[in-house]
């Protein structure tokens, strides 16, 4: 399928979830550049916030707050005149907080993220992150239940977790009532075609994103948006990107399955919460 015309936020370029970091301080730093910060991500239920405190525990960074709600209100209330859209990145194990955090959205205009990508062997173990994508009833009704509130919904998902078929699970997303994709690609890029030519949902392209030759090789795919994990706290890198995706993710300019750009990459583990290394990365995943 071509890409989405309908575009979710403007400029076309997302600022992707750092745990325990991208809040709306990290959100307004970035508004220059991109068009939608996803904050969090924010474990909304007491399994997700028990998994939260086992990885802390470890070292991780997480967000930790007495009411986890009530910090989504505070974070996208506080973003109100900020030149961006905001979002939201969760897990949950249950649908009352899914319902609850996608009411808050609304209210905002925000865009309310549900998390089937993290693979911290504490989260999946309460059935949280990637373990969504190999349970497609359970991500559909997810979606179903943060969608029925008429919050802008969508999923970030992870390429190369065996046995799931992201295709299937985009499937699964947008007949759930969803409205994107984030798709961490790994060092599988081109399951971003295959999820664009599966659906109609506005699909951003996740993983590696630095420069002009990454975005050039996601438009060639048809994703309809890029966006940048660790190094969104680097002006330098937002700047570069946002460039980019002005010359080259405009609606009439993209491919929508033309000929493929490919270039050589240094991608070889993970970057926060995305995945491709660079020589400012972290591995935080």
């Amino acid at each position: 399928m071509a890409p989405s015309s309908d575009a979710l936020f403007e400029p076309r370029l997302a600022l992707a979830s750092l745990s325990g970091e991208s809040d709306a301080t990290w959100a307004r730093e970035g508004a220059e550049e991109a068009g939608v910060a996803f904050m969090g991500g924010i474990a909304l239920d007491e399994a997700a916030r028990a998994a939260a405190r086992d990885l802390v525990a470890r070292g991780r960074s997480e967000f930790l707050p007495p009411d986890p709600i009530q910090f989504v209100d505070d974070q996208l209330g506080a973003l109100s005149s900020v030149p961006i859209r905001p979002g939201i990145n969760v897990r949950s194990t249950t649908l009352g907080p899914i319902r609850a955090v996608a009411h808050v959205c609304r209210r905002h205009d925000a865009v309310l993220e549900l998390n089937a990508h993290c693979r911290q062997d504490e989260l999946r173990a309460v059935g949280c992150g990637e373990t969504l994508l190999a349970d497609s009833d359970r991500l559909g009704e997810y979606v179903a239940t943060a969608a029925d509130t008429g919050a802008t919904v969508g999923v970030k998902v992870r390429a190369e977790v065996p046995g799931v078929d992201l295709p299937s699970v985009a499937r699964t997303i947008e007949a759930a009532g969803g409205s994107f994709v984030h798709v961490d690609a790994m060092d599988s890029e081109l399951v971003v075609a295959d999820v664009v030519d599966a659906t109609e949902l506005f699909v951003v392209a996740n993983n590696g994103v630095r420069d002009e030759a990454t975005v050039a090789e996601y438009a060639s795919m048809g994703a309809d948006a890029v966006s940048i994990g660790r190094p969104s706290t680097d002006p330098r890198v937002r700047e570069r990107v946002r460039d980019a995706v002005d010359r080259l993710l405009q609606p009439d300019e993209r491919t929508g399955g033309g000929e493929m750009v490919r270039f050589s990459s240094n991608r070889s583990g993970p970057d926060g919460d995305e995945s491709a290394p660079s020589i400012e990365s972290v591995d935080n995943s």
